[in-house]
């Protein structure tokens, strides 16, 4: 069984990867500039040492980030299927790919693949984490960081020196000099600033990942896990297990190797004692049957042209928008949509499509997103009232 990589240089024509990749090469140039006037590296042991080390997280820092948007996530062949027939049932079919998704895989709208152990799409390298580049982004998680500290550690003095030239001048002629000038100043300013959100934000989107890790499962498993425990379950199901937590260090072992190279193969998984490849799967179709179960059918009243924050809708509903990346869909009067999830202003559905598909729309055999609530009412079935009435 193959796999597909997919990862070239228009990867990064992107406004993720060249923000991201700003955000490396400011850092790194105004600390190095700086480096290079607080503390020589020509003139010490220390300041070589000193230099040496912030180059070295700025290396690994842009090793592991190419790596992780070189390598991709690794996706599921088109039209693929399982060897045994018979596995087939155990598997969810995506009609976008037209194939099965794999244990651990999801299809991920914006690659338009069913991604191998699909954790997220992350914009920052244009692609999904997943499981083949899982390792190289958590070292760019890590190193990213330790990088920024160590940028401050270098620009903080050099800022000291630089506010108090003159004295340094005058007074203590025999150590080196820092000047900054104005627009140097305050692109400095701007490179400490940079440095300090690195060191927030990146820092805790690598807390976040490596918990993933050492437990062995992804956000989009974490939800699946979470519902299977409030679900309730027959007799004959049982208690739910986690098949792949296979303790912490196991789990650590999955995905950093010294090879680079995650421990599967993308296809099979290391499962835990009385749990079976399918375990995770089979109660995924479960949770896709109840998502059925309790769909609500509502037909359009009002016409809505998809926009991000629709203010002529009412200004409640312009500004309190779903926290989420998903799409907004154009729902058009008469339509009528399959609605799954809800909140207090909006509705997530499927269009319910009539007549021919073409375009885009063929691709993906459905269109799924958010519409506001007042643009439609739900569908009463007479039928389930008279059988409610008696």
């Amino acid at each position: 069984m193959g796999y597909e990589v997919v990862g070239t240089w228009r990867q990064f024509f992107h406004w993720g990867p060249l923000l991201a990749l700003g955000v490396i090469f400011t850092i790194s140039w105004v600390t190095i500039r700086c480096d290079l006037m607080w503390w020589p590296p020509h003139l010490s042991i220390g300041g070589f040492i000193n230099f040496l080390l912030f180059v070295t997280w700025v290396a690994l820092t842009l090793y592991n980030y190419f790596a992780a948007c070189m390598k991709g996530p690794g996706f599921i062949p088109l039209e693929w299927k399982p060897r045994n027939p018979d596995h087939m049932r155990y598997l969810q079919f995506c009609e976008c790919c037209q194939g099965y998704k794999a244990p651990r895989s999801h299809h991920c709208r914006k690659c338009g693949r069913c991604v191998m152990k699909m954790d997220h799409h992350c914009p920052w390298i244009n692609t999904c984490c997943g499981h083949f580049n899982h390792g190289n982004f958590c070292w760019f998680l890590l190193f990213a960081p330790i990088g920024c500290i160590h940028a401050i550690v270098i620009l903080a003095p050099s800022i000291y020196r630089a506010l108090n030239f003159h004295h340094y001048y005058y007074y203590k002629r025999d150590e080196p000099l820092v000047y900054l000038g104005v627009w140097g100043f305050v692109v400095t300013m701007f490179g400490v600033g940079l440095a300090i959100g690195v060191i927030i934000a990146v820092g805790m989107l690598f807390y976040i990942q490596i918990k993933s890790v050492l437990k062995n499962e992804t956000g989009i498993e974490g939800w699946i896990i979470e519902k299977a425990l409030d679900r309730i379950r027959d007799d004959e199901e049982g208690e739910f297990v986690y098949p792949y937590d296979l303790g912490w260090k196991e789990n650590f072992k999955q995905v950093f190797r010294w090879s680079g190279r995650p421990k599967s193969n993308g296809f099979t998984w290391d499962v835990v004692q009385d749990c079976h490849q399918y375990t995770l799967t089979v109660e995924q179709l479960i949770q896709k049957q109840d998502k059925r179960d309790r769909t609500i059918e509502f037909v359009i009243t009002e016409n809505y042209s998809g926009a991000l924050c629709p203010v002529s809708k009412g200004l409640r509903i312009g500004c309190c928008v779903p926290c989420t990346d998903e799409p907004r869909i154009k729902v058009e009067e008469g339509d009528k949509v399959l609605v799954t999830r809800w909140k207090k202003r909006w509705l997530y559905g499927t269009k319910v499509l009539s007549g021919p598909v073409v375009g885009a729309d063929a691709a993906g055999k459905r269109i799924r997103g958010w519409f506001p609530r007042r643009c439609a009412v739900e569908i009463i079935d007479d039928n389930m009232n008279d059988k409610k009435d008696s």
